[in-house]
């Protein structure tokens, strides 16, 4: 791959990755502990949602996250044609 297009393949990588950690953070940091006591006055499956957020929520989000920075950096391969040979 040329010079031009491998910088832009890994700015694209890393504007994935910099999204991706934002929502994870925002998340984990944001739901988790500093919006607790507003989430808390919702219930989700009989626990308050800002307990859930913060010891299950997190968790399901960086799973489907992962998932997602799968599916992004697939479609980036497909489009510089990078083959994992």
């Amino acid at each position: 791959m040329e010079k031009g297009k491998l910088e832009q393949y890994w700015r694209t990588n890393l504007g994935y990755l910099i999204g991706l950690l934002v929502v994870w953070f925002a998340v984990s940091y944001g739901f988790g502990i500093l919006l607790v006591e507003q989430l808390n006055a919702i219930s989700l499956g009989g626990f308050k949602l800002g307990f859930w957020f913060a010891q299950q929520g997190a968790i399901y989000v960086f799973v489907v996250l992962i998932f997602i920075y799968v599916m992004l950096m697939n479609k980036l391969d497909r489009k510089y044609d990078v083959r994992e040979d």
